[in-house]
């Protein structure tokens, strides 16, 4: 019997349990871990070893021991990947993929607990925000890859039956500016630069941290899409942000840090910017206390004044 394309999609949800969360924006996969074997070093590995591309895998409990002398949980790690091969497929049709390219996941044990486990972006999550089809079979098996590879690296481990209330987000879910870029083709590598390093510089200012850079352009053009003079992708946190978040709510990795895109096509002036906007943690993981929505407003306020600052025409 042949299948379709959205039929196979459908078809690896409900094989791989995510169907029970279809509708949930995250993921979280929690296995035993008595022993202490499996770590963010050991998930690490395991994601490696099946060919993804590691960005960072930052021990967060060092940066909030030297911040706030205090840690939330018995480990707490935030990492970023991606799969090259997989996001330049997908980013022919849906170049909006960059907004989780690299994807965050948080590799978190509760205090006092014998359990670990790792949040990420289901395949809903990320298909609501970029504006892709759920069912999209590219994303959907890209979502297994990693899927996969957390069952290897968390022998006995499941995807957790998660119940969030899913608010209607108060703001837009995708924070998007522009700026014209007016420059001859051969000063445009220049004219970057110079943007970059001023907005680098504001954003370290108002204090975030950028946690990884990637040049999807290069890849992309190395698959023969040479749509663009640029696209390159920013991982930026703001450690007080994830401390405040993550006392309640340790999945909120699912969203930090943040994927910033910036990109311009070919023949065009316009550079086009965009993030991910806190509401989506308000609104997916049902965060209601008022100190944490208060640091995701005040930090997505200094972050878009930066940007504009930069963006400045």
């Amino acid at each position: 019997m042949k299948m379709n394309l959205k039929s196979l999609a459908v078809a690896l949800l409900l094989t791989f349990g995510i169907a029970a969360n279809a509708a949930q924006d995250i993921r979280i996969y929690t296995a035993d871990n008595q022993g202490g074997k499996i770590n963010a070093a050991s998930i690490e590995k395991a994601f490696k070893d099946a060919g993804f591309y590691i960005t960072g895998n930052n021990d967060m409990n060092k940066a909030f021991e030297a911040k706030f002398k205090q840690h939330t949980h018995d480990a707490y790690n935030l990492m970023t990947l991606h799969k090259k091969d997989a996001v330049t497929k997908i980013a022919e049709k849906y170049p909006s993929i960059a907004l989780f390219t690299p994807l965050s996941m948080s590799i978190y044990t509760r205090k006092g607990e014998k359990t670990i486990s790792v949040s990420s972006m289901s395949a809903a999550g990320i298909a609501k925000i970029a504006g892709i089809p759920a069912d999209n079979a590219d994303l959907v098996a890209y979502m297994k890859e990693v899927a996969d590879v957390l069952a290897k690296a968390m022998p006995n481990g499941k995807f957790e039956e998660l119940n969030y209330k899913m608010a209607k987000p108060e703001g837009d879910l995708v924070e998007r500016f522009t700026m014209e870029m007016d420059v001859d083709e051969k000063d445009i590598e220049d004219e970057l630069e110079s943007l970059q390093e001023e907005l680098e510089a504001g954003l370290e200012t108002a204090g975030f941290v950028i946690a990884g850079f990637n040049k999807l352009g290069d890849d992309f053009a190395k698959a023969g899409n040479k749509t663009y003079d640029f696209f390159d992708a920013y991982s930026i946190c703001k450690v007080a942000v994830i401390f405040e978040v993550s006392k309640t709510h340790p999945e909120a990795g699912a969203f930090a840090p943040c994927t910033f895109s910036m990109y311009k096509k070919k023949g065009e002036k316009t550079v086009h910017f965009a993030y991910p906007s806190v509401y989506n943690w308000i609104s997916s993981i049902d965060v209601t206390d008022k100190a944490s929505k208060d640091v995701l407003l005040k930090a997505q306020d200094a972050m878009n004044a930066a940007v504009n600052e930069a963006t400045e025409e």
